[in-house]
């Protein structure tokens, strides 16, 4: 990809690494830088097999949405807790908070976001009835992750592309519109995870 454009990374080829404490595996989508222990950001989709702590990632901001499973329950450091029942239920929270994660009926996985405290992230989960126009305006980086359904991408410089569940775009500099894949009459609106990242 261009320094402005549509990159886009399929779910088969995320990478496989150990979680930074050894509980688990998570599956990396994308990194900024690419390599090295420190990052800008990252994407990942993690399965949790069992109940636990989550690693340690004082100076990250997290975002965290469930993708499959029958749902989980974080206990953090300062007494809060937060359920995540449904897929499409999301939580942010920041990375050095120790947090424990309860399986609430066997595993699960989720869609981890991870982002410097050095920069600026807007992130929301779209429902997605009708088409959308999503911008990364100059400078900024802006993610789409779709959760349940096919969908559909098309760039401004005239660039489409097929979005299946779990793929990740990466828009830079650049705007485009989302849509679901021929939607039917009665079908529900699909989850999109959206995150924009600025300085």
């Amino acid at each position: 990809m261009t320094d402005a454009g549509i990159k886009i990374i399929r779910r088969s080829s995320f990478t496989a690494t150990p979680w930074k404490n050894g509980g688990g595996i998570t599956h990396e989508a994308s990194r900024v830088p690419p390599t090295g222990d420190a990052f800008l950001w990252r994407v990942s989709v993690a399965q949790i097999d069992s109940s636990g702590p989550f690693s340690d990632f004082a100076g990250y901001d997290r975002k965290m949405v469930l993708l499959r499973g029958r749902g989980i329950a974080l206990k953090f450091g300062s007494g809060e807790r937060c359920t995540l029942n449904g897929v499409g239920d999301w939580v942010e929270f920041d990375g050095a908070m120790s947090t424990y994660c309860e399986l609430l009926d066997g595993p699960c996985v989720d869609l981890n976001l991870m982002v410097s405290n050095s920069l600026h992230t807007a992130a929301r989960i779209e429902r997605l009835s009708e088409p959308k126009r999503v911008a990364a305006h100059q400078g900024e980086t802006t993610l789409i992750f779709g959760i349940l359904d096919p969908l559909s991408l098309n760039g401004s410089a005239g660039e489409s592309a097929l979005l299946e569940p779990w793929d990740l775009a990466i828009l830079k500099d650049c705007n485009a519109h989302l849509s679901q894949m021929a939607p039917l009459e009665d079908s529900a609106p699909s989850a999109v995870f959206i995150a924009t990242i600025s300085p």
